[in-house]
């Protein structure tokens, strides 16, 4: 198995949705990130210029999440995959996983979401 990298819960508030009543209203999101790298040399000299700094990529989400408007999940998780794989390099694989929490969808439902793999 690859070396990993968890990021599990990262929260925030955005504007997304088909319907423009969603986008007006707007949504908490979770996100789930598993970024695949080689983490050998982050673990022989404890250094982090030799990881990812996950704080960074948690920011690089929610600034992406509460600052551009999509009407897909579909769409806002690709952007965000294709934005880990650019920003970090060191990054290989990234697997995420969007979650709008309790969706407008004509019945009780805690989450919708999707969850898609991209790699270099």
């Amino acid at each position: 198995m690859p070396d990993q990298i968890l990021l599990e819960g990262i929260e925030f508030y955005g504007y997304h949705g088909v319907p423009d009543e969603e986008q007006a209203i707007g949504h908490r999101y979770r996100v789930d990130v598993v970024l695949e790298l080689d983490l050998s040399q982050a673990g022989r000299t404890d250094q982090l210029e030799h990881t990812v700094n996950y704080a960074e990529v948690a920011q690089r989400i929610v600034a992406i999440g509460t600052g551009t408007r999509y009407r897909l999940m579909e769409a806002l998780a690709e952007r965000l995959c294709r934005e880990i794989l650019e920003t970090f390099p060191p990054v290989q694989r990234v697997e995420l996983t969007l979650r709008k929490r309790l969706p407008p969808a004509g019945t009780v439902m805690e989450n919708a979401g999707v969850r898609i793999a991209r790699e270099r």
